[in-house]
């Protein structure tokens, strides 16, 4: 994929939160790698909420999880999970205190919200105030959107990197095409980019 979009006459890429950092080594051009967590952070803060806890649905996100709750000032739950099949969430341990917390879990890509919903429901069912979700990509694929009306998630906070297929009153959406017009604007202009990476720790 990378080669084909060289061949086809790109000579930059932008991207935002990569599943792996090391795909920008499969292109041969600048790569400029974006993070949402410079919408979702200010975004987050303004929901104000009392009890805030980051969470990562499972130990790969920890990094990540963590560093949300670096820049908000606030308490890490980590979930580890054990599959016994794709896709199918076998059993979860939750490390960290949940009651009377409204927690937040933090992905990059919700595609199945097996884990995602099966995260929420547990967390709820040991005592949390509430459980929201923030993710960068909604890929939704399959029977996500029906998991997550049924589940005990109270809100999904995505961006608009994916077109959302359908619609839920559960969900909210956080434009992050600002971020891009930005940078895509001091490229062209061969300005400075580095003021777009106020939260580049967060991976």
């Amino acid at each position: 994929m990378a080669n084909l979009v060289i061949a086809a006459g790109a000579n930059r890429i932008i991207t935002m939160d990569l599943h792996s950092d090391q795909i920008q080594g499969f292109f041969d051009v600048p790569v400029d790698h974006l993070y949402c967590s410079t919408i979702f952070v200010p975004f987050l803060k303004s929901l104000n909420l009392p009890n805030l806890t980051m969470a990562s649905p499972d130990a790969g996100g920890a990094k990540r999880g963590a560093a949300y709750a670096k820049f908000l000032n606030t308490e890490l739950v980590i979930c580890f999970k054990q599959r016994l099949k794709a896709n199918v969430v076998d059993k979860m341990t939750i490390i960290g205190d949940v009651v009377g917390k409204d927690i937040m879990l933090i992905d990059d890509i919700v595609d199945t919200a097996g884990t995602l919903t099966f995260a929420a429901n547990l967390m709820m069912d040991q005592g949390a105030n509430s459980v929201r979700a923030c993710i960068t990509h909604p890929v939704l694929s399959g029977k996500a959107l029906e998991k997550i009306e049924k589940s005990k998630i109270k809100q999904l906070i995505v961006s608009n990197t994916i077109p959302l297929r359908e619609n839920s009153d559960k969900i909210t959406v956080v434009d992050v095409s600002c971020l891009f017009a930005d940078v895509i604007r001091a490229v062209n202009k061969c300005e400075s980019i580095s003021s777009h990476f106020d939260f580049t720790t967060i991976q």
